[in-house]
């Protein structure tokens, strides 16, 4: 298949590295195949409940319950990975904390922590990528007080009691790139980390998967390796959508009123901008337009961060997963 050519068959069936290994959720099953370090594969294969429920036809507000449920499910792959890489001695003596949470919780313990994990993720993100450019716009505008005239003009309005601020969409646009700028950071430094390059081939090998399934060949090494590890529907692009959706839907935000007003009110947006995130990249998921191209550009840029060529035993894995999940009926796993 050529790496500029789309497949006419989209599927589905998607996924994402874990620590040494690939998860990939299928139309019934998930499965995460991880190699020890022994090189011997391990697999967990699981039932995926695909209740039909009436949110999940309405647009947007199917984009937010995907997004959670997206993030339970990756989060649970990669505490399963984890198991098999504990730095700790098995030995080691549990603390009375630990004791205490397994006596008062039992078996519903992973359950917490995966939940815990997920709420802990969303705050780091909102804290980073979103309150940290609010507090340098801030200190933008300040600068922009001190300026001849307090900066009045074209970028800088002056609110009724004195104060001023960057006009809403000078602010909102300021603070995108400043959000993108912080995330590009994020990305690049993780990358030079040898676990997070690792982590970032094995997610090169879940696209390659995919598209050697999508071109209706053979799951094999070498056909994989053929494919291209840039894929339109990966959740590197969604991010993308999500940093762009922002940037206009932050614009309507007035920026005369106070910090932690506007906080909370972007806070408010943020299923809005998921939501719609969503539906822009499953529209782009089924369509091979021009514009389609264009929207998925910064997408397939930012994945040559994202992923990594990966060797052939990361192919297996990748493979061993894929194989595990695809639907009897081709036509049950399409996008």
């Amino acid at each position: 298949m050529s790496k500029e050519k789309s497949c006419s068959f989209k599927t589905s069936v998607g996924g994402s590295a874990v620590i040494e290994g690939v998860m990939m959720l299928g139309p019934k099953k998930m499965a995460v195949t991880v190699r020890k370090p022994d090189g011997e594969l391990t697999q967990r294969i699981t039932e995926v409940s695909k209740k039909a429920t009436a949110i999940k036809k309405i647009p947007i507000l199917r984009g937010v319950v995907n997004f959670f449920g997206s993030m339970v499910t990756s989060v649970s792959a990669l505490m399963y990975s984890a198991e098999f890489f504990d730095v700790e001695e098995e030995e080691a003596e549990p603390s009375k904390f630990e004791k205490w949470l397994e006596e008062k919780l039992g078996d519903k313990l992973t359950s917490v922590i995966i939940v815990f994990s997920v709420i802990l993720s969303l705050a780091m993100s909102i804290g980073l990528f979103f309150f940290l450019p609010m507090l340098i716009i801030n200190g933008v505008e300040y600068l922009f007080s001190l300026l001849p005239g307090g900066g009045t003009g074209i970028l800088v309005a002056v609110a009724e009691n004195g104060s001023r601020h960057l006009h809403q969409i000078p602010r909102s646009l300021v603070e995108g790139v400043v959000r993108i700028s912080i995330f590009l950071a994020y990305v690049g430094l993780a990358s030079k980390q040898k676990d997070v390059r690792r982590l970032f081939e094995y997610h090169g090998a879940e696209h390659k998967t995919i598209f050697c399934y999508e071109a209706g060949l053979p799951l094999t090494v070498e056909n994989c390796r053929k494919q291209t590890r840039l894929h339109p529907r990966c959740g590197t692009s969604f991010l993308v959508f999500v940093m762009i959706i922002s940037i206009i839907l932050f614009a309507f935000v007035p920026s005369t009123i106070l910090l932690w007003q506007r906080l909370l009110l972007k806070l408010a947006l943020l299923p809005v901008v998921a939501g719609v995130s969503y539906e822009i990249i499953k529209w782009a998921g089924r369509s091979d337009g021009k514009l389609v191209r264009i929207l998925s550009k910064p997408g397939l840029w930012l994945q040559k961060i994202t992923t990594r060529e990966p060797d052939d035993d990361e192919l297996l894995v990748a493979i061993a997963s894929m194989e595990a999940v695809i639907p009897e009926q081709r036509e049950d796993g399409k996008w």
